[in-house]
């Protein structure tokens, strides 16, 4: 016997006959009408997850066709051309028109200072007398010593007349043969060397009569006087002091500026420069006199441009009669340059930059047109340029990123600002 197995008892058929009918309780339909409910349920969800997508399906499309039939409303300017003066204003210096260094041509002392720093003088006026006493004595020596080479001339004249007379009166003797041949040589050899005497003393006094000039000139810059009408800027002498004649050391007396014109120069850029020309309007404005302004004319022009600058140079001259205008003061110039070549203003609303480059949207009959567009000149609300547009088009204002050309739109017009 294996007691390690389970033990377990077996039912007689009697006992079996004696058990109670199984009892059946439904299951089988209560599932059934569970697994029924539950596709019911998933049928409604995937029917009305359906619904749900085909509904935003068709507002999809509805919306994209919407927005395909959509005509936007654009607010658009209108394309002016360009002034015909271009306006430019540059930094400039003022200068004196004309500006002279008075040196000493005569040595000597100071005698007398008639001007100073400021004052306003006229052409010829005495600003200094210098004297020299030695000067005088150097002027009574060359006028004696003339006088005796003056004589010598008249010494050598007349010497030149006796020989001439001789030879005159030996020469016939000579060739009759009555005179020897070596008196006649000796008479005409005579003749001769008087002349060249007359010249050497000719000579001699147009020479000192020269230096006597010179000394004489000497004698005139002592009376230091004014070249032009100006103002004296500055002075460097005073009252018995010693100045000499130099031509590389002389002593610097004054500086003298001419004040009732004024010159400036200015560099003009080269997008500027080429409608730069003697005669064009030009007005000075100082920052200390906002008040006023002085007009002037454009008076010359280096007609090159500056290599490393591409600028060109450019002279102004400015009436000054009052003298409001003083030299080395800061100011502005306004250039009034004619146009060389056409430009047109539009509104910097109206720029679109994107891969593209730079463009505008131009409305030709309700249709966008994207123009490419080169800019010249950034005046801040508006741009200039001079390509892509021509006057009288209708481009469009802060337009959308989506904007695409060929599109349709309806304008709404603003005047440019």
């Amino acid at each position: 016997m294996n007691f390690n197995r389970p033990f377990r008892i077996e039912p007689t058929p009697e006992d079996r006959k004696n058990d109670p009918a199984p009892v059946r309780h439904g299951r089988s339909w209560i599932g059934r009408i569970a697994g029924v409910a539950l596709g019911l349920i998933g049928t409604g969800a995937l029917a009305s997850g359906a619904w749900s997508h085909y509904a935003q399906y068709r507002q999809t499309m509805a919306t994209a066709e919407e927005r395909r039939d959509l005509v936007p409303d654009v607010r658009v300017t209108t394309v002016e051309p360009s002034d015909g003066i271009d306006v430019v204003n540059l930094p400039a210096t003022t200068s004196a028109f004309a500006s002279a260094n008075i040196f000493a041509r005569a040595s000597g002392y100071i005698a007398k200072r008639e001007v100073d720093i400021g004052d306003h003088v006229k052409e010829g006026q005495l600003l200094a007398e210098i004297v020299a006493p030695e000067l005088d004595h150097q002027i009574a020596q060359a006028e004696a010593t003339l006088g005796q080479l003056k004589s010598a001339l008249q010494q050598a004249q007349a010497n030149r007349e006796l020989a001439k007379v001789t030879w005159d009166r030996d020469k016939p003797l000579v060739e009759k043969g009555w005179l020897t041949a070596q008196q006649g040589t000796i008479d005409s050899q005579t003749l001769k060397a008087q002349e060249a005497a007359v010249s050497v003393a000719q000579a001699n006094v147009v020479a000192e009569d020269a230096q006597l000039q010179v000394l004489h000139q000497q004698k005139i810059y002592q009376h230091v006087v004014a070249p032009f009408d100006g103002v004296i800027t500055q002075r460097n002498i005073d009252v018995g002091s010693l100045v000499q004649a130099d031509a590389t050391s002389g002593t610097f007396m004054f500086t003298i500026m001419q004040s009732n014109v004024i010159r400036t120069q200015v560099f003009v850029p080269q997008d500027a420069a080429f409608g730069v020309r003697p005669g064009i309007d030009a007005i000075v404005h100082v920052p200390e006199l906002p008040d006023r302004s002085f007009p002037g004319k454009v008076t010359r022009i280096a007609n090159a441009m500056q290599p490393g600058s591409r600028t060109l140079l450019t002279e102004i001259d400015i009436p000054n009669p009052d003298g409001t205008l003083t030299p080395g003061i800061y100011c502005t110039i306004e250039l009034r340059i004619p146009r060389k070549t056409p430009s047109f203003k539009v509104s910097a609303d109206a720029i679109i930059f994107n891969q593209g480059g730079l463009q505008v949207a131009v409305v030709e009959n309700g249709v966008v047109h994207l123009r490419k567009i080169n800019v010249v000149r950034d005046l801040g609300r508006q741009v200039e340029i001079n390509s892509g547009v021509k006057t009288g088009d209708k481009v469009i204002l802060n337009p959308s990123v989506d904007l695409a050309d060929g599109s349709r739109v309806t304008l709404r017009t603003q005047a440019v600002s």
